[in-house]
C-alpha cells in the first residue's frame, strides 16, 4: 500500500481540514514554523499508534478549534496499491472491495478520530451496502450473520463469515442502495477485520532533524550498539542464547560441586560453609557480550569523535537500513522513509548525493519518501512533482508547485515562496521573462532611471537605465567596475516590482 492522500483537521496550525496529495517522492517547504514537520509526525501517530517517536496530546488540539468547542482530531488516509486479496476472517481469503471496504474511487480510505485526544477511534469510509437488509454486515456476529440467510441465497460455506456475507451481497444485488458510509472498526467483527488490515498497512520510520546528536548520544556513540539491542529482541536468538546459559550453568554447578566434594573429603567444616553462586540465565546482559561491537575509519577513530556531518550521515543512513530490516523481518509489504531536513550538517557535495538516493529510492517498489527541507539548494535539484509548498492562506494549503504565482513552472519562485529566497539568478529569471514576453518597455515606463556607465571597446558612455536593468547589466558584467555596485535591498525592491508587474499582467 502507498499513501495517495492525508486528510487532517483540528491538529496542531491545521484547523480546518485539508487534503494532502502524495507522491512516491514528497518533499515539503516553507517558511518555519509553517507545518512541514507536523505533516511528518502526525503520520507517525497514525501508523505507530504511540509507540513511535511522537505520542499524540492535549496541547496537539488546534486552540482556535479547542475555543469554539471542538476537541476532535481527525487523520484520515487514503491508500492505493491495494492488495488483490486480504485475510480479514481467520483464514479465508477476500478482496477489500468485495467486502465493500473501498471508497467511491475504488481506494481504501482509514480515518482515526480522537475525541479530545482519547483512545482513538477507527473508521473506514467506504462507498458501502445502506439498505437495511443487507447494511453492517461487517458488525454482525456470526450467529447473526447466519440468521440473515435464506433458501434463495447461494452460500458456498457457511462457516465463514466472508462467504455469508458474500451470499446475502449478492442477493440483492441492484438493490444495495450503495453511498458513502463511516464503518467504526472496534465492534464486533469488525474489530478483527481492522486487526487484519494493519498486517497490510506500510511500515512508517521517522527521523527527525532535531534527534540528537552529541558525543553522549548513545546512538552516535555507535549505531552497531542501537543494532545489537534490536537484533537481541528477537525471540528465537533469545531462546537459543538463553539455552546456552543454562548448559553452561549445569556444568558450573557440576564442576562446583565435585570441587566442594573433594574439599570435603579434606575440610568437611569449611567444605560445608561454602555455596556456588551462579547467575541464571534470565539475569544476564547479553547487550554487555557484545559492548565492544564498533565501527571505525581506517585509522581507528571512533564514530563520536568525528565531525557532526559525519555522524550524522553515518546515523541517518544507519535508520534506513534498520527501517528497511524491521519490514523485512515482519514481512511487511511496503515503507514510507521520512526524514526531516536531510541537509543538516552536510556539505552540499553529501546534500547532492542525498537527494540523488532518496530519488533513485522512491523508485523502488513498494517505497516512499517524506522529506521537509529548509534548503533552497535542495529544491533545484528536485522536480516540480516532488515539491509540496506549504503556503499560509487563511486556510492555510499544501500546493503543488504548478500553483505558482507566476504564470510559468520555476523552482526559483518556489524557493522566494517558501523561503523568501531572492537572489541574482532569480532576479535574471524575473527580467528574461519580462523581455521575452516583450513587456519590456511597458515595464521601463514612467519609472526613475539611474546613470549606468557602459564599457565597450575602451569606451565608456552613461546611459540612462532604470534600477532592474542597472541590476541586470552589473549580473552580466561582472568584469564593468566602473559602476557603484547595487545594495541588497535595491536587488530585493527590484525583484519585488517585477512580481507585481507579472502578477498584474498575469491577471489582464
Amino acid at each position: 500500500m502507498k499513501i495517495e492522500k492525508l486528510i487532517l483537521s483540528n491538529f496542531r496550525c491545521y484547523k480546518n481540514e485539508i487534503t494532502i496529495d502524495f507522491n512516491d517522492l514528497n518533499v515539503f517547504v516553507g517558511k518555519n514554523d509553517i507545518g512541514k514537520s507536523t505533516i511528518l509526525e502526525v503520520l507517525d501517530i497514525f501508523f505507530n499508534e504511540g509507540k513511535g517517536i511522537i505520542k499524540i496530546s492535549k496541547d496537539d488540539i488546534n486552540k482556535q478549534a479547542l475555543k469554539e468547542g471542538n476537541n476532535e482530531i481527525k487523520i484520515g488516509i487514503v491508500f492505493g496499491d491495494l492488495p488483490s486479496l486480504v485475510i480479514i476472517d481467520a483464514t479465508n481469503p477476500s478482496s477489500l472491495e468485495n467486502e465493500y471496504l473501498l471508497n467511491r474511487d475504488r481506494k481504501l480510505e482509514i480515518i482515526k478520530k480522537f475525541p479530545n485526544v482519547g483512545k482513538e477511534k477507527v473508521f473506514v469510509k467506504a462507498y458501502h451496502p445502506t439498505n437495511p437488509s443487507c447494511s453492517d454486515l461487517l458488525l454482525k456476529k456470526h450467529d447473526d450473520l447466519r440468521k440473515l440467510l435464506t433458501d434463495e441465497m447461494i452460500c458456498k460455506d457457511q462457516t465463514k463469515n466472508a462467504e455469508i456475507r458474500k451470499a446475502i451481497w449478492k442477493h440483492y444485488a441492484g438493490y444495495l442502495a450503495l453511498d458513502d458510509v463511516e464503518i467504526e472498526l472496534a465492534k464486533l467483527d469488525a474489530k478483527n477485520v481492522w486487526e487484519e488490515l494493519k498486517n497490510y498497512l506500510p511500515l512508517y520510520a521517522l527521523f527527525q532533524s532535531d534527534r540528537k546528536n552529541s558525543d553522549g548520544d548513545s546512538e552516535i556513540q555507535n549505531p552497531m550498539k542501537l543494532a545489537v539491542q534490536e537484533i537481541l529482541k528477537d525471540p528465537r536468538l533469545i531462546n537459543s542464547l538463553n539455552e546456552v546459559a543454562r548448559e553452561v550453568e549445569t556444568k558450573l554447578n557440576v564442576v562446583a560441586l565435585k570441587t566442594l566434594e573433594k574439599l570435603r573429603e579434606m575440610n568437611p567444616e569449611i567444605a560445608n560453609s561454602l555455596t556456588p553462586v551462579i547467575p541464571s540465565s534470565e539475569s544476564l546482559k547479553w547487550i554487555d557480550v557484545f559492548k565492544s561491537v564498533t565501527i571505525t575509519s581506517d585509522e581507528d577513530i571512533l564514530i563520536n569523535k568525528r565531525g557532526s556531518g559525519v555522524k550524522r550521515l553515518v546515523l541517518l543512513n544507519f535508520f534506513r537500513a534498520e527501517a528497511e530490516r524491521r519490514k523485512n523481518e515482519k514481512q511487511i509489504p511496503s515503507i514510507i522513509y521520512a526524514i526531516e531536513e536531510p541537509e543538516t550538517s552536510q556539505h552540499p557535495n553529501h546534500q547532492r548525493k542525498l537527494i540523488e538516493a532518496f530519488i533513485e529510492l522512491s523508485k523502488s517498489a513498494n517505497t516512499q519518501i517524506l522529506l521537509t527541507t529548509h534548503s533552497p539548494s535542495i529544491v533545484k535539484l528536485l522536480k516540480f512533482d516532488h515539491i509540496k509548498l506549504i503556503k499560509n492562506t487563511p486556510l492555510k494549503e499544501v500546493v503543488n508547485v504548478q500553483r505558482s504565482e507566476l504564470p510559468y513552472p520555476s523552482l526559483n519562485e518556489v524557493n522566494f515562496l517558501a523561503f523568501g529566497e531572492s537572489n541574482d539568478e532569480y532576479h535574471n529569471e524575473l527580467y528574461g521573462f519580462i523581455e521575452r514576453e516583450n513587456l519590456l518597455n511597458l515595464y521601463k515606463n514612467d519609472k526613475e532611471t539611474m546613470i549606468y556607465i557602459e564599457q565597450k571597446n575602451g569606451n565608456t558612455k552613461k546611459k540612462q537605465k532604470i534600477i532592474s536593468e542597472y541590476i541586470r547589466h552589473q549580473i552580466h558584467h561582472p568584469e564593468n567596475i566602473a559602476n557603484v555596485r547595487y545594495t541588497n535591498e535595491q536587488l530585493q525592491n527590484s525583484i519585488a516590482d517585477m512580481r507585481t508587474f507579472i502578477n498584474a499582467q498575469n491577471q489582464q
